[in-house]
């Protein structure tokens, strides 16, 4: 595996950062994920826009201008195999005497870049659907932030983990659903498509950008709204979104069937889109 480090591209065994990095001391630093579909890279400027919005969010300046970040994201897909990637980008506020405030002056940032193969699906869990369970969404207030520090998430998504479950859904306050601790979550009911909005309290997802895209355009009614708790348990169907898991169909909620319990009529057109999508628009960008 090729990595970037910091201006350098090199083998990821001979990577070294200071551990006296701001991201190892403080979690202080923000992440993307970018799909990479025939060695090109997915809505790339949806992506940089995404991460611009969370380094605004922590207040740290952006070290590369698009273009910039273009070259060496396309650099970094042509030295690694696979037609298909997702690349990683984390970026920290760089090393510095360990203070809680700012360095002042600045340090230079640490900008790292891995590429790894973009899984899909399997096929098994397409015909089946997947078990998830609900947890309270004990979370920071600015989930909007594409952050490095991920403990609750991890602690979340853990949870689904030891329960046997695919994905942990998030409930804020008693009241509504916010997401997965790694994912996006859509409602069905009455065949309308149920989404939760775009605010603070979920990270948006560029997924979750196409299925409302794919709703639009192919005549799906759908709602931008919080869902409330007793939506989500009395939904016809429940949708899990993101760039490495695609469109799935959540079949099992604590422990008790969604629906009828099988993946139904709007995962599989939503399904079948997102892969016509995928084959007609992702390959062809």
């Amino acid at each position: 595996m090729t990595i970037y480090l910091n201006g350098q591209y090199m083998p990821i065994e001979e990577a070294k950062i200071s551990v006296l990095d701001r991201g190892f001391i403080f979690g202080d630093g923000v992440y993307e994920v970018i799909p990479v579909y025939s060695r090109k890279a997915f809505r790339l400027a949806e992506h940089l826009r995404r991460l611009q919005h969370s380094m605004d969010g922590i207040k740290l300046a952006n070290p590369h201008s698009d273009s910039e970040w273009a070259g060496i994201i396309n650099e970094l897909i042509a030295c690694n195999a696979g037609e298909d990637q997702y690349l990683y980008l984390h970026i920290t506020r760089g090393a510095a005497k360990r203070d809680h405030a700012f360095p002042n002056p600045p340090v230079p940032p640490t900008v790292f870049m891995m590429s790894n193969p973009l899984p899909t699906p399997p096929a098994e869990l397409l015909h089946s659907g997947i078990a998830c369970i609900t947890a309270p969404d004990n979370r920071w207030l600015r989930c909007d932030i594409k952050a490095i520090a991920l403990l609750p998430n991890v602690l979340l998504r853990q949870m689904a983990v030891d329960a046997g479950c695919a994905e942990t859904i998030l409930i804020r306050d008693n009241d509504f659903m916010t997401e997965g601790a790694a994912s996006n979550i859509f409602a069905v009911k009455g065949g309308k498509l149920l989404a939760p909005p775009k605010d603070n309290l979920m990270l948006p997802g560029i997924t979750y950008d196409v299925v409302l895209e794919l709703a639009a355009a192919n005549g799906i009614p759908y709602e931008v709204r919080k869902i409330a708790v007793a939506e989500l348990f009395a939904a016809d169907e429940l949708l899990l979104t993101s760039s490495t898991k695609e469109v799935l169909a959540i079949t099992q909620l604590d422990g008790k069937p969604v629906g009828t319990g099988q993946p139904g009529a709007m995962f599989s057109r939503l399904h079948a889109l997102y892969q016509d999508f995928k084959r007609d628009v992702m390959r062809a960008a």
